[in-house]
């Protein structure tokens, strides 16, 4: 399957979203763009505790009201999925990188994590 590139506006787009993520308190434990193998585009891929608390129309609902607060233009707002603290996906991702000096910039691809496989990746943060 082809997809896009992944440039430097949308790179920055991620970082400023997870930026306001975390000035709202939401401890945002993974947080990367990705291609999984159940989607055919770029999507921001974010888990944290406060996400699975909030459950599945309350976790959109923090996302907004932070990137609101912020004043995150709606028109940069890229497409995410939340995906629990409890997927094996997460779980996966955490054990293998959790511990790392610094995950921020790395690319990931072809690689199963879990139950989901990533084509391509570009990673903030896995702690």
């Amino acid at each position: 399957m082809a997809n896009s590139i992944l440039v430097g506006p949308e790179i920055d787009a991620g970082a400023a979203l997870l930026k306001a993520l975390d000035a709202a308190g939401l401890k945002v434990k993974v947080a990367m763009w990705a291609v999984l193998s159940e989607y055919e585009d770029w999507r921001i891929v974010i888990a944290s505790p406060q996400f699975d608390r909030a459950g599945l129309q309350g976790q959109y609902g923090l996302i907004h009201d932070a990137l609101d607060n912020a004043g995150f233009p709606a028109e940069r707002v890229p497409t995410c999925v939340v995906v629990r603290m409890t997927d094996p996906f997460v779980r996966q991702l955490r054990r293998r990188f959790g511990k790392a000096k610094s995950v921020e910039g790395m690319r990931l691809g072809g690689h199963l994590f879990g139950d989901r496989y990533i084509e391509d990746a570009y990673v903030y943060r896995i702690v």
